[in-house]
């Protein structure tokens, strides 16, 4: 399969953001972090865009397509103010990962739930950073998985055809036969019995990460139970009584066109906002172990002509955000 190569005098976001939506490309890796690993590699180019990207990198920052290990909804206060990076008002608009890319929040998702209050984006060079073997594995899991889960749905359709026959035709089962509905039976019992355990909140560490969910109660206990849909349901033969949906897990949202600080690097500040393709990338931007000293006019007026921020390029591009910044 040819993967993309970067063009002469393709800047290397430009180049990524081509190659993440390259039809090919996400047919043959779907998972964003695969591709976008992929991607990254095709990226390097030739020995003199690598001293390029890396000089613009180390003055500016970058530009990353969202993957789930670099994407993080920063906390309220982590929001800086337009005095200390300047933006417009009117350009903030909220971006909800779970309907715009659900298949990224999706994986996002899983990973939360296996991480739980460990979670945090991996970063390039950490441990945690999928690697090839690591890709395999993955797959592994998820082919595991799937034929589960296509194993239920067989049963079920099954199951559902041979109720209908008998709703319509008398059947008389030889012994061994109900010997079998009998040991089923037990089993989906046991299925079932994993399966909500599992799916109940008070098993989880913090409320919050249950997620959209329908919340039912038992009338004799006041013990709370959540289902992924609404229903009727039963408990020791107790039918429970819906009150109402679940807190939903609050980090899907964002707000795109106003900077974060990102404590744990890779740069000082980040910011989401939409490319010249229409979706949304991370810029991050400023050097965290540098100052900035835009309130002597001289520093700034140098820091503005050296980086020509009169002209400082796309919004989805670092070096937009580093000259708003001074």
């Amino acid at each position: 399969m040819p993967i993309p190569k970067r063009k002469e005098g393709e800047d290397k976001s430009d180049f990524l953001s081509r190659c993440m939506s390259d039809p090919t490309m996400n047919k043959e890796y779907p998972e964003n972090s695969q591709r976008y690993s992929v991607c990254q590699q095709s990226a390097k180019g030739t020995q003199g865009q690598q001293v390029q990207d890396l000089h613009y990198e180390q003055t500016f920052g970058s530009t990353e397509e969202l993957t789930e290990d670099n994407f993080v909804v920063p906390n309220e206060e982590d929001y800086v103010s337009a005095d200390e990076v300047f933006f417009e008002e009117s350009e903030i608009e909220e971006f909800d990962i779970s309907v715009a890319k659900p298949g990224l929040w999706e994986n996002i998702r899983k990973k939360k739930e296996r991480e739980g209050k460990k979670y945090k984006p991996a970063k390039p060079g950490d441990p945690d950073r999928p690697d090839k073997d690591a890709w395999k594995k993955a797959q592994s899991d998820d082919d595991e998985y799937n034929m589960q889960s296509s194993q239920l749905k067989k049963m079920y359709m099954q199951l559902g055809m041979v109720v209908k026959v008998m709703d319509n035709i008398p059947i008389e089962f030889e012994e061994w036969t109900k010997d079998k509905i009998s040991k089923a039976e037990h089993f989906i019992e046991t299925i079932y019995d994993a399966v909500f355990f599992l799916s109940k909140p008070e098993e989880k560490e913090n409320e919050e990460e249950a997620f959209s969910q329908y919340k039912y109660k038992d009338p004799r206990t006041n013990e709370i139970f959540l289902y992924d849909r609404m229903g009727t349901y039963r408990k020791d033969g107790q039918v429970l009584t819906y009150i109402g949906k679940a807190a939903e897990y609050q980090g899907r949202k964002v707000q795109l066109g106003k900077p974060f600080r990102t404590p744990k690097g890779p740069k000082k500040f980040s910011v989401y906002v939409k490319n010249d393709k229409g979706n949304v990338v991370k810029v991050n931007f400023g050097d965290p172990n540098m100052k900035i000293k835009k309130n002597i006019p001289e520093r700034r007026k140098s820091f503005r002509a050296r980086h020509n921020c009169d002209n400082p390029g796309p919004r989805w591009k670092a070096r937009y955000w580093s000259c708003r910044a001074w």
